[in-house]
């Protein structure tokens, strides 16, 4: 080995520069052609396979790294769906702000570990100011306890392990489910509850059999007086509720629980009040947010994802817990740390990660650029976007509104001719709209997802995206009706043996 150690991985300062701009050149240039792409190609798997020659083999000798930024930039601004397309209002997947394309590339050239605060000093502080912010925007305590996870499963499944050791009644983290030989523990939720529910029972070993759903009411919002009555049967036939959810804007369609009424009955029953903000928590800023959604305030944990209604490029989920020692309780195997005699945070005693990238920065660089106003403008402003294009739908014969929460609509086509007379038509209309969705998005002309309420298949917008303007949502209805058309003609007279 000689003395000056070469290696195939390193780069020279100016080969580094080189690329580097460049790279961040077409970005840019993609970034502003944005409006003029495709939301998506609407490839196939094989057709993506092809594309990158998935089935060779790894290579022996290397490739010069500018070739192969090059290829790699070339594959996904040609084979990709962008979240960052002002018509993309499909998953609850932001546009990036890019401030937070930025913050990541300094990231990652840190390279902090903020599994520890002495591998990470300043990355370590940064993720506990932004933490505290993120608490401030909801109202929320800002001396609780908070780390950035991956996103919104994670966050939330942070905080429900929190609750677990809290309200378990034994220590079930030495003791395990057996602690107790006669209690089982019980989780109460709406059927609207995102599912990361049935992963946290599943991967705790309460079982998701342990869940009890409680049914809603016409505005999809868990019912108060259901879930009362059944945590006191619970009680009564010996099994040990411990956490209540209750939903700041569900995932269909953006409803949110009174959390109000949630919370004084969690207070009455000493039991744990969580809230999954993932989505529709940074709402709670805004100064006409609703009393029932403001009272996520009172909850002993939230989970947000600055992902979502933060613009954060993935990954960044956040969870909340009014007390610090709660995450401490659940997650910690070494007494507090302390460095020149101060307690500093060791993240890895916060939660189940002890190798942690620095997700913070991105968040923290967009809050300070935008501002508390900048971001009450923007969310505001996604709001409005889904409020008019609720008003827009509900304006055409062949469109039928369904519901508006939050920057979130649902609706669905009718052809005008058809009357809703029987079940099979009922049937018929989930069969248009689920294919009218496929092509939609297939075209890359709009990105929707779908709700079903009560049985009904609709379209679903979710607008998290400041580049979305008053142009797109305009243009939306129209789009859906010509596909919509086309998709009648074809259907109708194979799978329903009526014209109207």
């Amino acid at each position: 080995m000689k003395k000056h150690r070469t290696v195939p991985i390193e780069m020279n300062p100016g080969e580094f520069r080189t690329i580097g701009h460049h790279l961040v050149d077409r970005i840019a240039d993609l970034l502003d052609s944005l409006p003029a792409h495709p939301v998506t190609t609407g490839e196939s798997p094989p057709d993506i396979r092809k594309a990158l020659d998935a089935s060779r083999l790894l290579p022996d000798i290397g490739t010069d790294p500018a070739q192969l930024m090059n290829h790699a930039t070339d594959l996904l601004f040609d084979h990709s769906l962008f979240n960052s397309h002002p018509r993309f209002w499909g998953y609850i997947t932001s546009a990036a702000a890019p401030i937070g394309i930025l913050g990541d590339l300094l990231a990652s050239a840190i390279n902090q570990n903020t599994g520890a605060w002495f591998l990470s000093p300043m990355a370590s502080e940064i993720e506990a100011q932004t933490v505290r912010w993120i608490a401030e925007l909801l109202g929320f305590p800002t001396d609780c306890g908070g780390l950035l996870v991956s996103g919104g499963n994670m966050a939330n499944i942070v905080c429900f392990l929190a609750a677990r050791q809290a309200k378990a009644g034994w220590d079930v983290r030495a003791a395990g489910l057996h602690g107790s030989k006669t209690q089982q523990l019980r989780i109460y939720c709406s059927k609207e509850t995102h599912t990361w529910v049935q992963k946290a029972a599943d991967m705790t070993g309460i079982g998701t059999n342990n869940i009890r759903w409680i049914p809603t009411d016409k505005e999809l919002r868990m019912d108060i007086e259901i879930l009362r009555d059944q945590i006191r049967a619970d009680k009564k036939t010996g099994e040990q509720p411990f956490i209540v959810i209750g939903t700041a804007g569900s995932v269909s369609t953006g409803a949110i629980d009174d959390l109000e009424e949630i919370s004084k009955l969690c207070r009455e029953e000493e039991l744990w009040f969580h809230v999954d903000g993932a989505y529709g928590g940074f709402a709670a800023m805004l100064p006409d947010a609703s009393p029932e959604l403001r009272a996520l305030s009172q909850a002993d944990s939230v989970a947000v994802d600055p992902h979502k209604w933060l613009y954060a490029p993935l990954e960044a989920g956040c969870a909340l817990v009014r007390d610090p020692e709660k995450l401490r309780e659940a997650f910690a195997y070494h007494p507090p740390y302390y460095h020149f005699g101060v307690e500093a945070i060791n993240y890895l005693d916060y939660g189940p990660q002890n190798s942690r990238g620095f997700r913070a920065l991105k968040v923290w660089l967009a809050l300070q650029q935008a501002g508390r106003k900048g971001y009450e403008q923007m969310l505001a402003d996604d709001i409005q976007l889904a409020k008019t294009l609720h008003e827009l739908v509900a304006q055409k014969p062949e469109l039928e509104a369904f519901t508006h929460s939050l920057s979130i609509t649902t609706f669905r086509h009718v052809p005008s001719d058809l009357k809703i007379t029987s079940d099979s038509v009922e049937e018929y209309l989930n069969q248009l709209n689920t294919e009218l969705l496929t092509r939609l998005q297939n075209s890359g002309e709009a990105y929707l997802s779908n709700a079903v309420i009560d049985g009904k298949f609709t379209l679903r917008a979710c607008i998290v995206n400041f580049r979305s303007s008053l142009a797109d949502i305009d243009a939306l209805p129209e789009i859906v009706l010509r596909i919509g058309r086309e998709v009648d003609a074809e259907l109708r007279p194979e799978r329903l043996n009526i014209k109207g």
